[in-house]
């Protein structure tokens, strides 16, 4: 395999990422060439709210990401989350067409196809399908059942759907700035895929991506992607706090925010008694405020939201079903991870295991992105990677045609398809 250009855009809240990464056969780890994050405008908790502004944004994240890799970037992987994610698990079966019994990829191919028939409202797409568990002749747990001999083939799937009409406008965004779209991938899936190690899969966890507007949520239990969700609740709102209990503007709030962020060992280590203060007046803000003590900022205005957002995850943990099934917790992760006293809040109100997730599996230039905010970028291209490797095994770009075809795109996509078996 020669050298490949894999790119990734995370369209988010705060900040629009654009990563460049290249995948060599003399390495098993993506070396990084390029990278940049620009602030975000017109998007709110993961929704387009004006494609002129997005456009404007991811125009210069991509050039900028270009200039440091020396590569132009034609396509790239687009993370997609907010409270339109939503997720269910899938049952197919089909009957082994081999003669001799022996399941071939053909075989998984259509039981996966199968398991995605499924009754979907013509406002919502399919992103995802994953695989969770193979069933053949009765018999479950099977992970990759290729080379198996039987006459009946089952799986169990987990789906991911998203709004078409938010779908729409992000490719209408990459459109206009010259990009063709690989794929869309769930930004929760895609931190899962940076943050995460294998044991914490197979023993069951949840990671939890937390962004400015939203915060992404997947379920892992024997392995397997099992549950998303995303809620309308992220550290934009902890900085609203902060705003209107110092009676300051949100820059001002903000930069409070990412203060607290950057010495919060510091704080805890002191107790937080009644005479230790934060030194604002430092900080230099507009508003010259006073010095402010840390227990009222950290106790009265920050924990309270803190505990909102725990208390609503909480929620969706119950919903998933799985609840008793994650013994190694949560990883936190994603840029509001970063906020002051998050780690302490949630395992208090959770009662679990809590880690904060930093991305790996990357090499190259990885002094900025080895950060938790960057989680999702960093799993977009290794979710790129993933979907090379089952390509040069001739799988021939199967599973992501299907994922994402609209009827915009279909044709397109489908020369794309075929244009594989040309030699």
């Amino acid at each position: 395999m020669a050298d490949t250009v894999i790119c990734g855009i995370d369209i988010g809240s705060a900040k629009i990422a654009t990563i460049v990464g290249l995948q060599s056969e003399r390495e098993d780890q993506i070396r990084i060439i390029g990278f940049n994050s620009t602030p975000s405008r017109g998007v709110k908790r993961g929704m387009v709210v004006d494609i002129e502004k997005v456009t404007q944004s991811v125009e210069e994240s991509v050039e900028r990401a270009e200039r440091m890799a020396g590569h132009k970037i034609h396509s790239a992987f687009l993370s997609i989350g907010g409270p339109h994610i939503s997720s269910l698990n899938s049952h197919g079966v089909v009957a082994v067409s081999h003669p001799q019994g022996e399941i071939q990829e053909d075989d998984v191919n259509r039981v996966i196809e199968a398991a995605r028939a499924i009754s979907l409202s013509s406002t919502r797409q399919i992103i995802e399908v994953t695989p969770r568990d193979y069933t053949v002749n009765g018999e479950s747990g099977i992970k990759n059942p290729i080379g198996m001999s039987g006459v009946r083939l089952e799986v169990e799937t987990h789906i991911v759907t998203a709004s078409q009409t938010n779908l729409k406008n992000i490719d209408r965004c990459l459109t206009d700035v010259g990009i063709e779209n690989d794929g869309f991938v769930f930004s929760g899936l895609a931190s899962a895929e940076a943050v995460l190690t294998e044991t914490e899969k197979e023993l069951g966890v949840a990671v939890v991506d937390i962004g400015a507007g939203k915060t992404d949520i997947t379920l892992y239990v024997d392995g397997s992607l099992s549950y998303s969700a995303s809620i309308g609740v992220g550290a934009r709102h902890v900085t609203n706090d902060i705003a209107v209990g110092l009676r300051v503007a949100l820059d001002s709030a903000e930069q409070i925010k990412l203060y607290m962020s950057s010495k919060k060992a510091d704080f805890f280590n002191k107790g937080k008694s009644k005479s230790d203060m934060i030194p604002l007046s430092e900080l230099k803000l507009a508003e010259k405020l006073a010095d402010v003590p840390i227990k009222l900022l950290v106790d009265g205005i920050i924990a309270p939201r803190l505990e909102e957002m725990y208390k609503l995850i909480a929620e969706e943990l119950a919903k998933s079903g799985f609840a008793q099934q994650i013994p190694s917790g949560l990883v936190i992760t994603g840029g509001g991870s970063l906020t002051a006293g998050m780690l302490e809040t949630g395992k208090r109100v959770i009662g679990l295991p809590i880690r904060q997730g930093i991305p790996t599996g990357v090499t190259g230039l990885v002094d900025e992105i080895l950060d938790p905010q960057y989680a999702t970028i960093v799993g977009l291209i290794l979710s790129g990677k993933r979907n090379l490797i089952q390509d040069d095994r001739g799988s021939k770009n199967f599973n992501r045609l299907f994922r994402d075809l609209t009827v915009a795109n279909s044709m397109q996509k489908l020369k794309g398809f075929f244009k594989q078996f040309i030699p």
